[in-house]
């Protein structure tokens, strides 16, 4: 069954995902001096649409205030890797996508205000995450199996982005501003963005935003190669040495010995916002506009120069690798009150047309384009004797085109419909929860290249697939403010397209990615236990999860070459993941206001992830364990943290092993018109030793390693 744009848009035009009800002001004002307090008592409360407060989530975490301006980078992903479970793909600075609990690309939905991006970067770890953290009010990292309800892409978790483009609520004055800029010398970034809200009227809200960010090459805390790449360009050294190729032995020297910036790696990225929204008792409808383009360098893997011509032949030195990205994007939300049994209808809808270029050198070499369009009905159920519950249709098209010599992925198009419910009954000390999702997905495309064999051989596909996902949960209210909980779930996830039809050169990942036309839908059963809350001066979230994959799809190096790139295939194998993680904060010293205050934080986190072989699933994080103290005292507000990430030796298949590494961090935080007050200024000193550091979670890091000592200057102005 196949949906158009706007046969979507008049089925959801009537209602939109489920907001806190907290004011907006209510929530900065309170983030902030969390941040700065360490206060570890203030409920959590979620925005993310229909799932509010339920235990089903199991852990839950929001960055904002302080600890989000402090923490901001150019990619999503890299601005949430101090969160419990959370990595970050960071094939560059460029490109940077959150991995949770060890999953990532097709199994974490990255959401706008509860809506997918509607970019392609869930697709290949290349690809830039299409949002700005510089104009993100605060961000929810939602972990459990609730989290299908937005599909079963959501496996993994969901992180959801909160601005304000679309206004939630009327200002208490005409004019509200909030502006962030900040400055880093690791890259000597530059960065700033602003937001304006205006009140036309009572019930009437004007919103316009913007963003700009520019990088140089990133500076690294030793050498650019990890120790296996290095050996192997000094072996090539000695190679070319010995049969007289003086020029390919003095490169290969150059690049084992590479310290100092990492080539190719600047950014400069800005984003427009506009949006308007009518809010009165009965409801609110809203509209928003905006525009994100940009333009990063892709780092090469040494060694990865070669002749992208359709004849083969002899090498050819290509250009840098960068990729200019853009997206237009348009959004709806509104909410009617309508009492009696359904007592909210919400509706969220968002449009993107989305295209991006890679380059090699001022060649133009691939160019993507995607159109998608995503609605989301929701009928919420009134309150009524503990009994609680959302029920909705949820509908997404996406279509794909690739144009050029390495166009990997042909042209397709992508269906999904999905049906939900999410109810829950509040017994006193036990709480029930259960979760159910229909979901039907379409995959089709006119030609896709079969095998490796024929290249000429190509066929029609069309795939369609039915899944239905769901989810219960019983939690126990153990002492005031303390629950524990256990949940099982069993998820069903339809291949994606690019799972399906990839066959070819990928310039911008520097590897041939196979994919398999008849794979089977990717199944699960999951179970996970619990325990939350506030003791006394001590706040707590602790969780264990296990899964069990049937036909888990995942890309694996072959150890081949064409055309003297990795060849990476889509597979599907049974799988296991298991983990733990959690945080523990507590106030040492709680002082009255503008009082010395002491408190910390720990945090930590493990997954192990295997095949059914007993082999290692690629690219999983290793152990990794965080700890911090903050105080405060008036205006001032100090943070040092540590960090320390165990070595990975648990590797798959020509999978290099990932060194440990240790990260100590740095800030002091300055509230100049008061500590409740919102702006604030903030020194900080990252990586303060000029350790190198690689996530084992991404595609790139034996040559692309994390930014080295980076000393940190932001300001957040708000008014």
């Amino acid at each position: 069954m196949k949906f158009s744009a706007a046969a979507l848009l008049a089925t959801t035009i009537l209602a939109a995902p489920a907001l806190a009800q907290t004011s907006d002001h209510e929530a900065r004002d309170r983030s902030s001096r969390s941040a700065v307090h360490g206060d570890t008592t203030e409920e959590v409360v979620i925005s993310a649409p229909g799932i509010a407060q339920l235990d089903l989530l199991a852990g839950t975490s929001v960055v904002s205030g302080d600890e989000l301006v402090r923490d901001l980078r150019g990619q999503i992903g890299d601005s949430l890797t101090k969160v419990p479970g959370v990595s970050a793909t960071s094939f560059s600075p460029g490109a940077s996508r959150p991995v949770l609990r060890g999953f990532q690309g097709e199994r974490v939905r990255v959401l706008s205000d509860g809506l997918g991006t509607l970019d392609v970067s869930n697709t290949s770890s290349d690809h830039a995450v299409s949002i700005d953290p510089l104009t993100a009010e605060r961000i929810e990292v939602l972990r459990g199996p609730a989290v299908l309800l937005f599909g079963s892409q959501a496996i993994g978790g969901a992180v959801n982005v909160l601005d304000r483009r679309i206004p939630r609520a009327v200002p208490e004055n005409l004019i509200h501003v909030d502006a962030v800029g900040t400055y880093g010398s690791a890259a000597d970034e530059r960065s700033g963005g602003a937001a304006v809200d205006f009140r036309l009227s009572p019930q009437i809200v004007a919103h316009i935003d913007g963003s700009y960010r520019k990088t140089d090459d990133v500076r690294v805390g030793g050498y650019v190669l990890s120790a296996p790449l290095r050996a192997e360009q000094l072996a090539i050294a000695d190679e070319e040495t010995a049969e007289g190729h003086l020029d390919e032995a003095a490169e290969a020297t150059e690049n084992a010995n590479r310290r100092g910036r990492l080539p190719n790696s600047a950014t400069r990225t800005y984003t427009l916002g506009a949006g308007v929204a009518l809010i009165n008792e009965g409801g609110n409808l809203g509209f928003s506009v905006g525009y994100y383009d940009t333009n990063y360098g892709v780092p090469a893997r040494p060694g990865a120069e070669h002749d992208h011509g359709a004849g083969g032949g002899a090498h050819e030195e290509e250009g840098d690798v960068t990729i200019a990205l853009k997206q237009f994007r348009a959004d709806l939300r509104g909410e009617v009150q309508l009492g009696g049994f359904i007592d909210t209808l919400r509706v969220r809808a968002g449009y993107s047309d989305y295209e991006h270029t890679e380059f090699e050198g001022a060649d133009v070499g691939t160019r993507f384009f995607a159109e998608g369009f995503e609605g989301r009905l929701e009928l919420v159920q009134q309150n009524r004797g503990g009994w609680r519950g959302v029920t909705g249709f949820q509908g997404f098209t996406r279509k794909f085109d690739a144009i050029g010599e390495e166009a990997f992925v042909p042209k397709n198009t992508t269906d999904q419909y999905g049906l939900f419910t999410l109810q829950e009954v509040d017994l006193g000390a036990i709480g029930l929860e259960g979760a159910l999702r229909y979901e039907h997905t379409n995959v089709s495309t006119a030609a896709v290249r079969l095998g490796l064999d024929d290249p000429a051989q190509f066929a029609a596909v069309n795939r369609n697939f039915d899944a239905v996902s769901g989810a219960i949960g019983v939690s126990l209210e153990v002492a005031p403010r303390v629950k524990i909980g256990v949940n099982a779930s069993r998820a069903v996830r339809a291949p994606a397209a690019e799972e399906l039809f990839s066959n070819g050169i990928h310039v911008a990942t520097q590897a041939y990615e196979l994919g398999d036309p008849n794979f089977r839908t990717e199944k699960s059963w999951g179970g996970e236990v619990y325990a939350r809350g506030t003791a006394g001066p001590v706040r707590f979230q602790l969780a264990g999860y296990a899964n069990w994959f049937t036909d888990y799809i995942y890309e694996a190096d072959t150890g081949l070459e064409i055309d003297d790139v990795p060849v990476f295939q889509y597979r599907q194998s049974d799988a296991r993941y298991a983990g733990v993680e959690g945080e523990i904060s507590a106030m040492f010293i709680k002082g009255a206001e503008g009082a010395f205050s002491l408190g910390g934080n720990l945090v930590a986190d493990y997954v192990d992830a295997r095949l059914e072989d007993g082999s290692a699933v690629p690219r999983i994080p290793p152990f990794r364990v965080l700890a911090g103290i903050d105080a405060s005292q008036g205006q001032l507000g100090a943070r040092v943290e540590v960090e320390h990430v165990v070595r990975q030796t648990r590797v798959a298949a020509f999978e290099t092993e990932t060194p440990a590494f240790t990260l100590v961090n740095a800030s002091v935080t300055w509230h100049p018109f008061g500590e409740a007050r919102e702006t604030s200024l903030i020194l900080s000193a990252d990586n303060l030793f000029d350790v190198d550091a690689r996530r084992h979670a991404s595609f790139t890091k034996d040559f692309v390693p994390l930014a080295g000592r980076d000393i940190r200057v932001a300001a957040r102005i708000s008014f």
